[in-house]
Parts: structure tokens; sequence; C-alpha cells
């Protein structure tokens, strides 16, 4: 592509590169740059990319893109704002994937892989369209699929998944959006058919800093979405309401001014059940995971479906053969007379969550074994500590993801929330261990609650990414027993 069309329609401050310059390629890790591509400087939160544009060179670089100019002699364009830029020109490289698409985007604090996977299960099922996901747990592009690094990839990786699945045949792509992409530009220049908001609960303030700024930047996906549905039971979700100035479409459990309302419920050992009711219409809706949490998962889907043009009757049909979502409630089939369940819960509303749903059938002990993940929000230690003791009847404090923190300052924190309540715990900061001692100490009909994980097949201890599957740890912990 030549540099003109890849800047069609994108402010240029300054440029010492010739317009008819032919492109391969797009690239804004220096350390992927190959002779023919562009290099976009993007300044980060942790590093500035303008600091590698002497490698992006090396590496073969045709011109840079940046919005400081380069001390280095190459050809570069200077625009006002580098990562927007960087959005802006992945869409025109890719020849707008997105627009060929019915975009489905889900954001909140809790609920949104498997809101994300539902719905993409719900659609096929019920129109036999092939549909794309992008999310936490992983991107699917037809029969392909690919690890996710984060929640909403870089705005140049999604363009280029949008792409594959434009190639692949698919009509419809759900997402996972977060705060993050929200506010830092990942997804400048995309419109949603639907804008999906869950929940807000405390998360992610070491980069919001407050509340308002997490709810403000959550509140961002309806200004490029086309329809909205939103939980009206969340406290966040008048203002979510008020805020989005497209059409919405809301939902409950309890406010029979929603739009869509969850009658009649029944919370089962493995499933719920209920009446959807909306206006003139009334359905039957079964949904295969446990916990007041699946309802309201279930509640947006449905939603969303309706607002696709589905009808209830088919939606009702589809939910009913979907099943969990890996580390989400997921149950670990033992060879022991107690159950395991891994959950991603690490905030403190998703671990209050999994552990009421579980105390909700539980015949004996429930055990819960969790940690606080490192360099990230401190203020919620103490409370999901509280929580644990709280709803626990044994807890043991380990670690997520500690990073550069040590992990016995991290358990303290967490600790002191649990100051005054008689709830026996136990501090073992090595996670494998932590997850060996719970089972070996589970009685019959207890539930051991291995939270905070999830999908996740690693620890993150310093800089390093070190591959831990508690799955692989259960596994082997019962297969030393038949020694």
């Amino acid at each position: 592509m030549k540099l003109r069309d890849l800047f069609s329609d994108i402010e240029i401050l300054e440029s010492t590169a010739n317009p008819e310059m032919e492109i391969s390629d797009l690239g804004y890790d220096s350390r992927a740059i190959r002779p023919g591509m562009a290099f976009v400087a993007v300044e980060g939160y942790v590093t500035d990319g303008h600091k590698y544009i002497g490698s992006a060179v090396s590496n073969g670089a045709s011109v840079v893109i940046c919005q400081k100019k380069p001390e280095t002699q190459i050809p570069y364009v200077l625009v006002r704002d580098s990562r927007l830029a960087l959005a802006l020109l992945s869409a025109n490289l890719f020849d707008h994937p997105a627009r060929k698409l019915k975009l489905i985007g889900v954001t909140g604090t809790n609920g949104k892989t498997t809101v994300t996977h539902l719905i993409k299960s719900v659609i096929e099922k019920a129109t036999g369209e092939k549909v794309g996901l992008i999310g936490t747990n992983e991107n699917i592009v037809g029969d392909k699929v690919y690890e996710a690094e984060r929640t909403t990839p870089e705005s140049y990786d999604l363009h280029k998944l949008f792409s594959e699945m434009v190639d692949c045949g698919c009509r419809y792509a759900v997402m996972e959006v977060s705060s993050h992409s929200l506010v830092t530009g990942r997804v400048e220049g995309i419109q949603f058919d639907v804008g999906v908001f869950t929940n807000l609960t405390q998360d992610h303030l070491d980069f919001h800093i407050t509340m308002e700024s997490y709810r403000d930047a959550k509140a961002k996906l309806f200004d490029i979405s086309d329809k909205a549905v939103i939980n009206l039971d969340d406290p966040v979700g008048p203002y979510m309401v008020e805020y989005a100035k497209c059409p919405v479409r809301t939902y409950s459990a309890k406010n029979d001014r929603a739009d869509l309302v969850a009658k009649d419920i029944k919370l089962r050992e493995s499933r719920v059940d209920f009446c959807a009711v909306a206006i003139g219409k009334i359905q039957r809706m079964e949904l295969h995971i446990p916990g007041m949490f699946s309802v309201y998962n279930a509640l947006a889907t449905i939603a969303c479906c309706e607002e696709l043009g589905l009808g209830l009757s088919d939606i009702s049909a589809a939910l009913k053969e979907c099943g969990g979502v890996k580390g989400r409630a997921e149950v670990v089939p033992v060879d022991a007379d107690f159950t395991v369940i891994i959950d991603y819960a690490h905030s403190p509303d998703a671990l209050e969550k999994i552990l009421k749903t579980v105390r909700g059938f539980a015949k004996a002990r429930v055990i819960v074994v969790f940690g606080c993940g490192g360099e990230r929000d401190r203020g919620k230690r103490p409370k999901m500590g509280r929580i644990a003791a709280e709803l626990a009847d044994y807890v043991i404090v380990s670690s997520d993801n500690p990073r550069s923190e040590d992990p016995e300052e991290i358990i303290d924190e967490v600790v002191e929330g649990m100051k005054g309540y008689k709830t026996p715990f136990k501090r073992i900061a090595d996670r494998p261990e932590a997850v060996r001692w719970a089972l070996s100490h589970a009685k019959t009909d207890d539930i051991v609650v291995l939270a905070g994980k999830g999908h996740e097949n690693y620890q993150v201890i310093g800089t390093e990414k070190i591959h831990q599957d508690e799955r692989e740890v259960i596994a082997e912990y019962f297969a030393s027993k038949k020694k």
C-alpha cells in the first residue's frame, strides 16, 4: 500500500517521507520490523516507542510514524497522537474489516468473558453463521484459536484479527472491550452494532485511580455503539443509561421497569432457569452454569441477541445447549469425594459472587485459595481478605502474579482485612503448594475454590512468566496419591 493511501483521512502535522512510498506492513514493536515496513513509535505507559526508532531503522524500517521528531536520519511522518494514528492506519491497511462484520462489544468488571462466549454460541446455534471472538481467554477466528495477550489487543492486532475473520467467512464478531482499550484508543475508529455493559466493581484503580474515572472509561463504549444493552441492577446502570446517546435496552432481575426482566428464578446446583419477560413476550430460559451471576450473564446475552434480530424462542433453545467457559466456575474432574472449582475471580465482587454461589449448594465446608496481583490495585487486597473470611470456612492466602512485589508483603495486606474474624486461615505463598495443601485437607462433600487464576496457565514472578497450570497441579497431586 502506498503511504498516501495508508494515511487516508488521517491528519499529518509534518512529513519528510515520499507519499508514493510502498509500505508492506505496519509494526509497533521495533524487534518485529522488517524491510519495507513502517514503524509506529507509540508512547506507552510503561515505555516510549520513540526510544526504539534506531532499532527499527536497523531492522529495515522504511518510514517512522511518530509524535516526536526522530533523532535518527530516516523519512518520518509526524502526527498528533501516534497511538491513535496506529488504530486508524491499521484500519486503512486492512481495508476496514470491522465495517464488514456485525460487531458486538462487551464491557464491565466481571462477566465479559462468559457473556462474549455465550453470545457467540447463541448466534452460531440460532443462525448457523460463523462468529469470531476476541477476549481474555483466547481469540477465535473460524477453526483457529490464538492465545490472548490481553483482554483487548493492540489496535493493529485487532484489525488483523478482524481481517482474518472476514476472510474465513465470519459475519459476526464479539469482543471484550476493556476500560484500558477505551482510554488508550485501541478501539479508535471502530463502531459497534451493540455495546453491552455488565457491571462495575472495584478493579484496575492502579490505572484509573478513582471509581468515577473507571466508570467513565467504561461508558465510552456507548460513544461508539449503535445500540446499548445495560444492566439496570448495577449501581452505575442508571448512569450508563443516561450517558448513552444511542437506543438503550435494559435488563434486570429485580426491576420491572427494565426492558427485559428475569422472573421465577431457580438456582440449581449445576444450572439456572428463569422466565425472560419482555413487553408482550415471555420465554423460559435455562443455562447450565450455576449461580445468580449466571442469570445476569444470560440476560445480557438474551438482550444483545434480541437487538441483533434473534427471536426469544431461538435464543432459549440455543442457550440451553451452552456450557461453561474455562476458568469461570469450572468444575475440575477429580478422583475424590469433594469438589474442586477453578474461577478467575480476582476482584472483591467476583470473589464474593463465586463464594456466595458455592455456599448456596455446599453440603460441607467451603475452602478457598486466592491471592492478589502485585503492582496492581492495592486497595482491594484487605477487601478480598474480608470477603474470604466472611464467606469461606477455611482460607489459604497465596500468590497471584506477584510480579516484582514480595508475595509475603502482599499476603500481609490481604490478612489485614481478615482481622476480627474467627475463620481459620493459612499463609502459603507458593501457589502450587497452596493448592496441594487445600486438596490434602479437603474432606467428604467439601468444595475447594481456587480463585484468581482461572484460564491462566502461568504465574508472573518478577518480570518472568512461569508456566503454572492449576489443572496440572491437581492432576499431579492425585497421580502421586495413587503411587
